[in-house]
């Protein structure tokens, strides 16, 4: 009997430890179920903070590619606005050139009129000198014709003597 009292007081404590064990065991249980639940929510936490950034990140790419688009753009205007520039240099230039030209062809119209003005007192000279020369030998003629007269007179009345 002493053996029975010995095994089934084996058995108490054998019985007591494992109930320890067991709540030991439960303790644990629930302090990892408890874990447990907060990883899982730290889990949707970090998931739903995921797909924020993955949605920040899909913006954000397409931001980026609205902002190399615009560079793009804003190169070509870029490249466009410079080839405008030579232009306006080079219209610029020609038109410096132009003025040039023109003051010069305005200069020597100026000086072909000048010239002109000259040719033409120097023509009216020349006239007037022609239409003198015309008056003497239109006088001389006169003259002469009235000394013929004169002669053919003045013989008519010697061939009359």
């Amino acid at each position: 009997m002493e053996k029975v009292k010995e095994k089934l007081n084996n058995l108490r404590a054998e019985a007591d430890t494992n109930l320890e064990r067991a709540e030991v065991a439960e303790e644990r249980i629930k302090k990892l179920e408890q874990e447990s639940l907060v990883r899982e929510q730290e889990v949707q936490t970090l998931q739903h903070k995921l797909g924020l950034a993955e949605t920040d990140n899909e913006n954000l790419e397409g931001r980026l590619t609205d902002l190399k688009g615009f560079r793009d753009e804003d190169d070509a205007h870029r490249t466009n606005a410079e080839g405008l520039q030579r232009k306006i240099a080079l219209l610029e230039d020609e038109l410096d050139n132009a003025e040039k030209n023109l003051k010069d062809v305005t200069e020597k119209l100026r000086q072909v009129d000048v010239k002109a003005e000259h040719f033409e007192r120097q023509v009216q000279r020349v006239e007037q000198e022609r239409d003198g020369w015309e008056k003497k030998y239109e006088d001389s003629q006169e003259k002469l014709a009235a000394m013929k007269r004169e002669l053919d007179e003045v013989i008519a009345q010697m061939n009359s003597l």
